[in-house]
């Protein structure tokens, strides 16, 4: 349903010239996840208030939870997946699954030294998210990041800005993360 649901061809690669994270520290990436922007795809289409959980499995991979509110349905989706490192665990390139067998790509190119933001892409320029700690990010950082975006090839001026402005289901406010 959400981020990275459902990859094209569930490639596992990096797009030519994005380069993952490096000194990647998972614990401090785990929690929730404010999605601030994202480019379109028909399993996010029509969402808002969208958030993603990542917290560790028992067999060494992250547990996640993505989420989303459908206005014109009234009501509240969400995906369960999990994510593994394709190398090592210092890099930030991790394959992600919601159906089975069949991973994409989640790569975190961008991240600030608090991980309080990032930038991550799927396996190819289509897919791209801004993610944030709070619901709302300062708008000259949200520049900044969409620069290098479109640095990075990305087609920034079709950018979905997330609107977060509803309570989730069980009544925690969409900005408490």
């Amino acid at each position: 349903m959400l981020l990275l649901a459902l990859l094209p061809g569930c490639s596992t690669g990096v797009p030519d010239g994005i380069e993952p994270v490096k000194d990647f520290d998972l614990s401090r990436y785990l929690g929730s996840w404010y999605e601030i922007a994202r480019l379109d795809h028909s399993f996010e289409r029509g969402l808002d208030n969208v958030r993603a959980s990542y917290e560790m499995r028992e067999d060494g991979g992250v547990r996640v939870i993505n989420k989303g509110y459908a206005k014109e349905k009234g009501t509240w989706k969400e995906a369960e997946g999990r994510a593994y490192f394709v190398g090592g665990p210092d890099v930030a390139h991790l394959k992600v699954s919601f159906f089975g067998p069949f991973y994409g790509s989640y790569i975190v190119f961008a991240l600030d030294d608090d991980y309080q933001y990032s930038l991550v892409s799927g396996p190819d320029r289509s897919y791209l998210w801004l993610l944030a700690r709070q619901p709302e990010l300062a708008q000259e950082t949200v520049q900044r990041l969409v620069g290098l975006a479109r640095e990075a090839g990305f087609t920034v001026d079709e950018l979905i800005y997330v609107k977060h402005d509803l309570t989730d289901e069980e009544g925690e406010p969409n900005g408490s993360a």
